[in-house]
């Protein structure tokens, strides 16, 4: 399999798929709701999902592929080739702020990240990595990640895990944003990967998360030394809703042992 030659694809079709967001933003958009009141879905997610799985199927038949919106595969392995895609991560901030979201797709094969990709479509920031091979910011490779210090750190937390919830006790979050530096929440879990994966945040945990969520940006993060896996430590079975943190190593270690307790 000529895997250079899928990579370019991929960048391709992403960077059309950011065009036809943008693009978008002329036109009618309609908003609904999925799970809940603040789980929101748009008719542009659908058809930027429907675009990639178009053309992955035509020219991939033999790959198989796991969509936010529910229009590819349904899995029950990671067998073969997978991609995973969130074709706007972070509608919220789409419909509301008409910025801050992003394009997630990763690509594994027998369950190991060969691809990953994250593309902020407002700014235009493209991050990206090939196993083995390093992670980039658009055209300059990023550097490994140092260790840093709890006191040092900026953590990605959305403020609710540190209220009362019924999935992880509080109260030890609570002294986590005590002692680090500092927090921040954008409302995507891709773009809050790609932070991480340059430095821009130290760590950023959710207790919710999907596989087309994190597959892409796991692979980046991996390429500079960051660690992902689950609140117990565990890796990633990318075949449901999980835990999720990813952090500098040693950091990633603190924060599991010192300030996460599941209910």
């Amino acid at each position: 399999m000529n895997w250079g030659a899928i990579d370019k694809y991929a960048k391709s079709l992403i960077k059309e798929a950011g065009h036809r967001i943008r693009v978008s933003f002329y036109t009618n958009i309609s908003v609904d709701t999925k799970a809940s009141a603040n789980d929101l879905v748009t008719n542009i997610d659908r058809e930027i999902e429907q675009f990639f799985i178009e053309r992955i199927t035509k020219d991939f038949p033999e790959h198989r592929i796991v969509g936010e919106e529910g229009f590819g595969d349904t899995i029950d392995s990671l067998d073969g080739v997978v991609w995973f895609l969130d074709p706007i991560d972070g509608t919220m901030n789409f419909v509301h702020q008409k910025r801050n979201f992003a394009i997630s797709l990763g690509i594994y094969v027998d369950g190991v990240g060969m691809f990953g990709y994250i593309y902020d479509v407002m700014r235009d920031d493209f991050y990206h990595a090939t196993r083995g091979e390093g992670a980039y910011f658009n055209d300059e490779r990023l550097p490994r990640l140092e260790n840093t210090p709890l006191s040092e750190a900026v953590i990605g937390i959305n403020a609710i895990w540190v209220t009362p919830n019924r999935y992880v006790e509080h109260e030890p979050l609570i002294e986590l944003v005590r002692s680090c530096r500092g927090t921040r929440s954008y409302g995507s879990a891709a773009i809050e990967l790609a932070y991480v994966s340059s430095g821009r945040m130290d760590a950023y945990m959710s207790m919710r998360l999907s596989p087309w969520d994190v597959a892409g940006g796991m692979v980046i993060a991996s390429e500079v030394g960051a660690v992902s896996s689950t609140m117990t430590g565990e890796p990633l079975s990318l075949l449901g809703q999980e835990t999720f943190i990813v952090a500098k190593p040693g950091l990633q270690q603190h924060i599991l042992k010192h300030h996460i307790r599941l209910k």
